[in-house]
């Protein structure tokens, strides 16, 4: 099979099981949250990201991955970023109406697009453009209700998607410059994230909720589910960094968005959740804006490696050109009459010079 397959296979596993994975959690959580009463999601997190470390430590004893150290400061200040960004986009949430909350997330997109664009230099077709304004405009009709405006909600909503379109893009880029897999960066940093949200966490639970976490009655049944909630995360935690690391912070939004779809439907299907028309049409939509933006990324991707292959090809061929090595003193041009050097004819001039 070729590396070319492997790596569309590799993706769409990666795809799937982040998808797969996020319905699962947001399914075991919303009863753990709405059911049971446990609203303590800051907290939560922290406990998703210790048994994450545990989990990826077990395997690393297991010798299933390689650990991999590199810049200790720039681990470090990615772990706590990225804490920072699950505790604002909490307080978001707890500080403004669904729909300004909604709103938030929509932004993430643009504001990713804005950063990579002035900062990294890239560019992104008018193909993709488009997708990705019918996707918002999907998900927007889809999910945004009310829009109530405060001050504080506004600043702390633009805290979160600041800070989360930079840890995201940090994911990509951390991956490549330092060439470490998604499962070596996710055991590295989730200490820091961990910690970062088990000294904060009770804190932002209590000024959200006004209960104390440590008080909270823990019956058989709310354990059974925050176990089963830590389980599911691992995957969670993993299948993120590894979308990341093959995509894009961009396409790890647009699969955030059809996630928040299904979640839509399936809480119509097995919850009875109040739906609308103007929820299928805006779903509708955004599944138009997905496969868009799939189809645009799949050939605009096809077309970069294609264009890859062909400079690793043209740079193999003048490799073996005789004319360019003759700079190495290997090629017939090197040598003068009798076997001499051709008169002016240094190989290592330029190591000289």
């Amino acid at each position: 099979m070729s590396e070319g397959k492997k790596y569309q296979l590799g993706t769409i596993g990666a795809l799937s099981l982040s998808v797969v994975s996020s319905v699962s959690i947001v399914i075991c959580n919303k009863a753990l949250i709405s059911t049971l009463g446990f609203t303590f999601a800051t907290t939560l997190t922290s406990w998703h990201l210790l048994v994450t470390f545990c989990s990826l430590h077990i395997a690393l004893w297991m010798k299933w991955f390689e650990h991999k150290p590199f810049d200790s400061r720039a681990v470090m200040g990615f772990g706590i970023l990225n804490g920072t960004s699950i505790g604002l986009l909490n307080l978001s949430l707890g500080f403004n109406s669904v729909g300004f909350y909604q709103m938030t997330k929509l932004a993430i997109i643009p504001c990713t697009v804005l950063l990579e664009t002035l900062f990294f230099r890239k560019l992104f077709s008018r193909n993709i453009q488009i997708s990705l304004v019918v996707l918002l405009l999907g998900v927007g009709i889809a999910t945004v209700t009310d829009l109530q405006l405060n001050v504080l909600g506004s600043v702390l909503s633009l805290l979160a998607i600041v800070t989360t379109c930079v840890a995201q893009i940090m994911t990509n880029t951390i991956q490549k410059k330092f060439k470490v897999s998604s499962t070596q960066l996710l055991y590295q940093s989730c200490p820091y994230q961990a910690i970062t949200l088990f000294i904060t966490g009770p804190f932002v639970d209590g000024l959200l909720t006004k209960q104390n976490v440590f008080a909270f009655n823990y019956t058989p049944q709310v354990l059974a589910f925050i176990v089963l909630s830590c389980l599911i995360s691992v995957s969670v935690n993993f299948s993120t960094f590894l979308v990341i690391g093959k995509t894009s912070p961009v396409t790890y939004q647009v699969l955030g968005h059809l996630k928040t779809c299904l979640v839509l439907g399936f809480g119509y299907v097995l919850l009875r959740d109040p739906f609308s028309w103007r929820n299928i049409l805006g779903i509708l939509i955004a599944i138009v804006g997905m496969v868009l933006y799939s189809y645009c990324f799949s050939i605009e991707s096809q077309q970069k490696a294609s264009a890859e292959a062909a400079q690793i090809s043209q740079a193999k061929e003048a490799e073996s050109d005789p004319l360019i090595s003759a700079e190495n003193g290997s090629g017939i041009l090197a040598e003068g009459v009798g076997g001499a050097r051709a008169p002016g004819w240094n190989s290592n001039k330029d190591l000289h010079a």
